[in-house]
């Protein structure tokens, strides 16, 4: 069941021919950011492309509930207007994150180290995700943490009152655990440092210093050193939101998969930490350019073309590379059960911790269509039947994960008798606009009642 609402059964047609644009909405991680970072600054930050997705819409009201001003203009600008480095004040009411763990995990490291307590919690799914990962490293602040059993929503933080910097090795390679510490260290005295093995998205890093937060990153190999200057006053920033380069994985794999296809996703963001499924895509053989390649928001950006790519071979995608694509592996394993071969995927036990037990719930779903899959805790393989080789025909469950949900329809509209899922309600968490704009291109989704 869809935390928003009640299930909304879909079911996707073998389609053909998919083309045209495909404007997918903001990237989440960076409106996520843009939000949070704004609210800490002194002044109005304006915030143009923001994904207005739940996830996105529910950080935001988690702004308003700490005291900063967030509202929305009538042509889609956002305006917030900050309270400051440690202004955060207590809110009236519990802090509600819906479906988002990257929400919740930084709206409680952007309030650790002021003295105030919050609630949070979730719906079903984000409830059940492990928040010990995140609480652990804010204790080092002098934070205190009350909560369920594996310290899991709802959950109770109590903010330090004389916060103390740290010294926090990720235990594992996470984004948004880096991203909680150094969001705590802005108002911590001293120098916080967050060190890591595998490297992790860096939009956190990266809009800190646009914010004027003095921030360097000394990096060897995959290994890196974030060390961050506290207690900085933040500047206000205009704020272009670069697409949604997890978004635009869905149009994308479409249009491989589905037979005489050629469609243009423009303007996305292809942060090097963030673009590794379209490198394992060209490395498979997809017919994927990159055109009018540029920066926006101190972020590479380009226009993405795909076209249907019958050739396409399984490969093993390196280990070193899941932290880059780990939120893309679901719909990597679509796109490997129509290639030719198999396709091996290790070092993805964060899979098994997401909005769901991702790995489960794909090979359920791949095995009742036709495609055979083998997994183990930290990786899994996908033995692909080549184009228009994947029978369909089931329906998958969804269990309120909107890349499971968005994977399997994708996997429908390649399958000979189109896939089903039981719930597309959680879509609208990250990408509201998925079904609109994936008929625009010519895909069927049929709507069906529970």
């Amino acid at each position: 069941m869809s935390s928003h609402g009640a299930p909304r059964p879909m079911t996707a047609r073998p389609s053909r021919g998919l083309s045209g644009v495909a404007d997918v909405p903001g990237d989440k991680s960076i409106s996520h950011r843009s939000l949070i970072l704004g609210a800490m600054a002194v002044g109005e930050t304006r915030v143009t492309g923001l994904l207005e997705g739940q996830d996105v819409l529910d950080t935001a009201a988690a702004m308003r509930a700490f005291g900063a001003e967030v509202t929305r203009d009538d042509d889609g600008m956002w305006r917030v207007y900050g309270v400051g480095v440690g202004g955060f004040a207590e809110p009236e009411q519990v802090i509600d994150c819906g479906n988002s763990g990257t929400g919740v995990r930084l709206i409680m490291g952007a309030m650790a180290t002021t003295p105030i307590a919050a609630t949070f919690t979730g719906d079903a799914s984000l409830n059940s995700r492990p928040m010990g990962r995140v609480t652990g490293p804010l204790e080092g602040f002098g934070t205190q943490a009350y909560g369920r059993a594996g310290g899991r929503l709802p959950l109770t933080l109590v903010g330090a009152a004389d916060p103390v910097p740290v010294d926090h090795t990720l235990s594992v390679p996470s984004a948004q655990v880096k991203s909680a510490v150094l969001l705590a260290g802005l108002n911590a005295p001293g120098q916080t440092v967050v060190r890591e093995t595998e490297a992790t998205r860096d939009h956190t890093e990266r809009m800190l210093t646009q914010f004027g937060a003095e921030v360097s990153v000394e990096r060897e190999g995959a290994h890196s050193v974030i060390t961050l200057t506290g207690q900085p006053e933040l500047t206000p920033q205009e704020i272009v939101v670069p697409r949604d380069p997890s978004s635009a994985a869905f149009p994308v794999c479409a249009a491989l998969i589905t037979d005489g296809s050629d469609v243009l996703v423009p303007g996305i963001g292809l942060n090097p930490t963030r673009a590794g499924l379209y490198e394992t895509l060209r490395e498979m053989g997809a017919d994927l350019t990159y055109e009018n390649e540029r920066e926006e928001a101190g972020e590479p950006v380009a226009d993405l073309r795909a076209r249907f790519s019958p050739d396409m071979k399984g490969i093993e995608v390196p280990p070193e590379r899941a932290a880059s694509m780990i939120d893309e592996y679901p719909i990597l394993s679509v796109v490997a059960s129509f290639a030719g071969g198999e396709t091996m995927m290790r070092g993805v036990k964060e899979l098994r911790v997401k909005e769901s037990d991702r790995i489960d719930a794909m090979a359920k779903g791949l095995r009742a269509a036709g495609v055979t899959v083998e997994e183990g805790e930290d990786w899994w393989s996908v033995q692909g039947r080549g184009p228009g080789g994947v029978p369909g025909g089931a329906r998958a469950e969804a269990r309120l994960d909107h890349r499971i949900a968005m994977s399997f329809l994708i996997l429908g509209l390649g399958a000979q008798k189109g896939m089903s899922v039981d719930d597309a309600g959680p879509i609208a968490t990250s990408f509201p606009v998925f079904e609109p704009l994936m008929t625009g291109l010519g895909a069927q989704f049929v709507r069906a009642n529970a």
